[in-house]
């Protein structure tokens, strides 16, 4: 009969704190995890001054200290490979290291999907081939074609992530769009199952704010979150790159208020909204949604139909 190894917990090796980190308070050793965001926040950009930093041991946004550096194997599914480039040389620059000495292999097929066997194993063999530090896939939607918003078709996805992530002892960062609206959380933002949430080690937010600032949310499975920071993507010439504009949390005012709340995600919506769905999309109360309505009717900038509410015609 075989059994499952096990050993006392005494006799696990412990792991020293330097060792902990890929980039220190920013993404855990070996982690996988999500950059999200709604579109236009610049979470592409975020990505790929993960994936310059870790290649190059440059401080991330120029200010977290890489501790763990190595080649890094990169898919962008939605960008142009000169995009690409232009992108991540302008990030070398602004970093202040070598373009042409990043070890950053690019995958240059068309299309990738991970939930064909096929793609699945020429996957596996180029990340055993290369051996990356980090595995960065941009983004998630353009993976598969499956629904997303059923667990168990996306389960599967992210369980071979895993597995990758176990097997080759390399990070694992995934692109992947939020919805807009207000949730207490920003991992429940996420567009589709929970299971994506509930998947990183460790996850960054992107939201974008009236005034073009980015806030950055961070959240590990294993180490205290850091307060939210605030980023602009900014640069002279080629050297376009985010940067982190201050490190205190924002104002109670930059929160979106439940009137612009209720009013993006009836933006949004494809066909009218009662106040039902809106109290469940945006988490609050049904008398806050109730005077946000009434705010937006008496204002014009919503209109009533038989079937709830919704954006007057252009």
């Amino acid at each position: 009969m075989s059994q499952l190894a096990t050993r006392l917990a005494h006799q696990l090796a412990p792991r020293p704190e330097e060792q902990r980190w890929l980039i220190e308070s920013l993404w855990a050793d070996q982690a996988v995890g999500i950059v999200g965001g709604e579109p236009k926040c610049c979470k592409s950009f975020l990505a790929l001054d993960v994936a310059v930093a870790v290649a190059s041991g440059a401080p991330c946004l120029r200010r977290f200290t890489t501790v763990r550096r190595g080649p890094v194997l990169l898919f962008a599914a939605e960008d142009a490979l000169h995009i690409v480039r232009s992108r991540l040389e302008g990030i070398a620059q602004a970093a202040g290291v070598s373009f042409e000495q990043l070890a950053i292999h690019v995958i240059t097929v068309p299309t990738l999907r991970i939930d064909l066997e096929a793609d699945r194993r020429r996957l596996r063999d180029t990340v055993a081939q290369i051996a990356p530090r980090l595995l960065v896939l941009d983004p998630f939607v353009r993976l598969h074609r499956v629904d997303e918003n059923l667990a168990s078709e996306v389960a599967p996805l992210l369980a071979y992530l895993r597995e990758i992530q176990r097997r080759h002892e390399t990070a694992v960062l995934l692109v992947h769009h939020s919805r807009k609206g207000g949730h207490a959380r920003a991992g429940q933002a996420l567009r589709g199952s929970s299971e994506l949430h509930a998947w990183g080690d460790s996850n960054l937010y992107l939201r974008r704010l009236h005034d073009d600032r980015i806030l950055l949310a961070v959240e590990h499975r294993a180490a205290a979150a850091l307060p939210t920071l605030a980023l602009e993507l900014a640069g002279d010439g080629q050297a376009v790159a985010l940067n982190v504009i201050d490190s205190n949390p924002p104002p109670e005012s930059s929160r979106p208020t439940p009137v612009e709340r209720v009013f993006e995600a009836l933006a949004e919506a494809p066909t009218s909204m009662t106040r039902r769905a809106l109290r469940e999309t945006c988490r609050i109360r049904a008398s806050t949604v109730g005077d946000a309505l009434a705010d937006l009717l008496n204002s014009g900038r919503i209109v009533e139909d038989d079937q709830g509410y919704r954006l007057p015609p252009s």
